[in-house]
């Protein structure tokens, strides 16, 4: 069997109209747009002096977290251990593990990565996962930094009532081997309202929550308390609120057909572009409809369909015909779309979109400039 090592497309960087030579599906990732992302957020951020961990789950890219990182962000969040041991063998400071590590195994390599880069944390919500993080790290001199994880309506991991988040920071508090730092409370059941008073009334319903339990770790933390969280869809809200220290926002470098759905701003236009697609060729083709060589296996399902970005009118509309095609529904009378046409596709979910490929098909403009490798893909 042939394992394909390097990406294709690979002779097309540089070439004049290379956005459209590329052999697809692909996925395609406009980096003026993307490095614009980036800039809007660490500038809003820095305007209201809350400081930004993005999530790297959304791209899986030490070079986007390096681009982040540039631009003001003061480490990188990881929902997986394996993430964190990408972004740190690329040297990259101050990891979150947004996700609690509780098989040995993982604790094993959670502790010994913890010796080899600088700031690394880890969030908690179960004495016995305290207590085992605290024997593991007991043969080495540097405490492992902890931050206990606050449910606040969501249902999946984090402490529920604040008599359990007082009973984590008691058995934090007697071992030496661990450093309590702060809490992260993460509301993604809140990121996707599409209304934003709506959203803005559910976040402010539960931020007496965060107040509370922060204010009964405060006294056990050495340094400024970290209280972590926060999304995309939550963001211009949280900078108002003012409640965090710092923010995880991770799709707004992307935006996808989710997040156009929603309103990230009370009054003024969303401020985050579409950055990254599916690039697709028609492989058949009638009056009324084309098929694509991009269907199920190319896009996460778990959302909304794929929208049309580019390649035919703003009226034809795309749905799934398959694990490899797609069909393209075209509402003109007298329209074809001719076979080799390329059509470029915004993404209905990004995180696990992008879990689906090896490698970005970096563009300027019609210029395919760079090729990028999807380092943290299948790291768990």
């Amino acid at each position: 069997m042939i394992k394909i090592l390097s990406p294709l497309g690979m002779e097309e960087i540089g070439q004049e109209n290379s956005r459209y030579a590329i052999p697809t599906p692909a996925l395609l990732l406009d980096l003026d747009v993307l490095e614009q992302n980036v800039v809007t957020a660490a500038q809003q951020a820095r305007q209201k002096r809350i400081n930004l961990r993005p999530h790297c789950k959304s791209h899986k890219s030490i070079t986007i977290a390096k681009l982040q990182m540039a631009a003001g962000a003061i480490g990188i969040s990881c929902a997986t251990l394996g993430e964190a041991e990408v972004m740190a063998s690329a040297d990259i400071p101050g990891i979150l593990i947004t996700s609690p590590i509780v098989s040995s195994s993982k604790i094993a390599r959670l502790v010994a990565l913890n010796q080899k880069t600088d700031a690394l944390m880890v969030v908690v919500d179960n004495v016995q996962n305290v207590e085992a993080l605290a024997q593991a790290n007991q043969k080495y001199r540097k405490p492992l930094q902890v931050l206990i994880d606050v449910d606040i309506g969501q249902e999946r991991t984090g402490v529920k009532t604040l008599e359990e988040a007082i009973t984590l920071i008691e058995a934090i508090d007697v071992t030496s081997s661990l450093e309590l730092v702060g809490l992260q409370a993460y509301g993604g059941h809140f990121q996707h309202i599409a209304d934003y008073s709506e959203r803005q009334k559910m976040i402010r319903a539960q931020n007496d929550t965060i107040k509370k339990v922060a204010n009964h770790i405060q006294p056990y933390v050495a340094s400024q308390l970290i209280i972590t969280g926060g999304g995309t869809g939550t963001f211009d809200i949280d900078l108002k609120e003012q409640v965090y220290t710092e923010l995880q926002i991770g799709s707004y470098i992307f935006m996808d057909v989710q997040y156009g759905e929603v309103e990230l701003t009370e009054e003024s236009p969303n401020p985050y572009f579409s950055s990254l697609f599916v690039l697709s060729t028609v492989v058949s083709t009638c009056p009324s409809f084309a098929i694509v060589d991009a269907g199920l296996k190319c896009f996460a399902t778990d959302g909304p369909k794929p929208t049309l970005f580019s390649g035919t009118s703003a009226l034809a509309a795309y749905q799934f015909m398959g694990d490899e095609h797609g069909k393209v529904t075209i509402s003109e009378k007298n329209t074809e779309l001719p076979i080799g046409h390329v059509v470029e596709c915004i993404i209905p979910h990004c995180d696990p979109t992008v879990n689906l490929y090896d490698f970005y098909h970096c563009v300027r403009g019609s210029t395919l400039v760079d090729i990028w490798p999807i380092d943290a893909r299948g790291f768990h």
